[in-house]
């Protein structure tokens, strides 16, 4: 009776319905709040989904280009092939080594010569293949091994460009340095995506150091929010953050040689910005956390191509 005649009860029931009310906003804050975390991990699989399949597309459009350029030589009349081509792992590829390393010949009957696209190709590697030496006119840096009976004739593309005193060397045996196919010494393999940076400093196949990291970067534009050329700006700003966190990290954290993979795009900017000259640098696939993502990268990195005349 009191609260009726102070006005007291119109407040007690309007209190009670702020109450609910605020209640009810707080219930709805949570349930959106939840709403946008699940969002942020679905954006963040969505992006390191869409990295997999940009480097799968890339794949694939080398093959492409590969079969197409294989279709051209055959309308030209060129049914010249390599009978095998295989790309070894780093078991395969010491099993492969030991076994070139143990064929003898004469004095002067093993041939080993360096070839590709960026070597001329020497008179001597002619002279045992005949018109198969032209098959390696347009391979990567590569060692080709053939004796002068032909019993042996392969190509072996390696992770790390070869090296010869001489274009071609004759001797009793192939003159193949492990250092070309297989993690030797101490050297440095650095991961470099967009939105990911791993360095392993490894010596010979046991990685002694680590250290990475991930950065939120925008993925995809989609409607609505920013509009594209915003959007674009804000990424590309975010892109640069992160290759200069990877710039700072080689800087301090590099011994021995560098060799750089990951996202072509993101080694050339990351090169170009900051100086740094690797001693390889490659595209591999390889997603994930950082830690993972470079263990993936290093088994893709040291792959060798065999290929048979």
């Amino acid at each position: 009776m009191l609260d009726k005649l102070l006005g007291r009860a119109a407040l007690k029931s309007r209190l009670a319905e702020l109450e609910d009310e605020n209640e009810r906003l707080r219930k709805r804050y949570e349930a959106e709040s939840e709403r946008r975390s699940e969002a942020v991990t679905d954006r963040q699989e969505a992006e390191r989904e869409q990295n997999k399949l940009e480097d799968r597309i890339a794949q694939l459009e080398g093959e492409l280009e590969r079969l197409r350029e294989r279709s051209r030589d055959d309308t030209t009349g060129s049914a010249l092939e390599f009978r095998r081509r295989e790309r070894m792992g780093l078991a395969e590829t010491e099993a492969a080594l030991e076994r070139l390393e143990s064929v003898r010949t004469g004095p002067e009957g093993a041939l080993t010569t360096l070839a590709g696209s960026d070597h001329p190709r020497p008179d001597a590697l002619e002279s045992v293949l005949d018109e198969r030496a032209s098959l390696v006119a347009d391979l990567e840096p590569c060692v080709v091994c053939a004796d002068d009976m032909g019993l042996v004739s392969v190509a072996l593309v390696p992770p790390i460009e070869p090296e010869l005193e001489a274009s071609a060397v004759w001797d009793d045996r192939f003159r193949l340095d492990p250092r070309w196919f297989l993690p030797r010494g101490r050297f440095t393999l650095a991961l470099v995506r967009a939105d990911l940076f791993a360095l392993g400093v490894y010596e010979d196949d046991d990685r002694v150091e680590f250290h990475g990291f991930e950065s939120d970067v925008k993925g995809s534009h989609s409607k609505g929010g920013f509009s594209q050329g915003r959007f674009e700006r804000i990424r590309d700003g975010q892109i640069a953050d992160h290759l200069e966190r990877a710039r700072d990290a080689l800087t301090e954290q590099v011994e021995g040689p560098l060799y750089l993979v990951g996202q072509r795009e993101a080694i050339d900017r990351l090169a170009e910005k900051s100086g740094i000259d690797p001693a390889e640098r490659a595209t591999v696939d390889a997603t994930g956390k950082p830690r993972s993502a470079l263990e993936d990268a290093y088994s893709d990195f040291f792959r060798t191509e065999l290929l048979v005349f």
